[in-house]
């Protein structure tokens, strides 16, 4: 069932220009996540956002999460609450520019999951916080 809102979310996205990166890259990621893990059955924007929401002691030993600095509404501003630098809104509703190039999205998720849970996160993580995102 999981595998099917995927496919389905994966379509509805994959009809806008910017979308094919992040089909491209949730691709990529669903074949690591089912290396990983052969029981994989696909991502989840509810597990994303839980991990996109839960609390966490982070960088620099600070209680936050990827709310502290996108805020609750990915379709708004945010500030970095380390460095108070803007934020774009994280959506690509409000920001096509969001989720429009892999090597991007590598970088920005790779670099909040150590800020926010001092590791990297796992390829089925990082899936289902896209999809989150992409929901928002």
């Amino acid at each position: 069932m999981k595998w099917i809102s995927f496919i389905v979310v994966l379509g509805f996205y994959g009809l806008t220009a910017q979308a094919a990166p992040v089909d491209e890259y949730l691709g990529q990621l669903a074949s690591e996540a089912k290396r990983d893990d052969p029981s994989f059955s696909g991502f989840d924007a509810k597990r994303g956002k839980k991990i996109f929401t839960s609390t966490h002691v982070g960088k620099r030993g600070k209680r936050i999460s990827c709310r502290s600095c996108h805020g609750k509404n990915l379709q708004a501003d945010g500030e970095n609450i380390f460095t108070g630098k803007h934020i774009k809104a994280l959506s690509p509703k409000a920001n096509p520019k969001r989720l429009s190039k892999i090597k991007k999205m590598k970088k920005w998720l790779r670099r909040n999951f150590k800020d926010v849970y001092n590791r990297d996160g796992t390829a089925r993580e990082k899936g289902d916080v896209l999809l989150y995102i992409m929901s928002k």
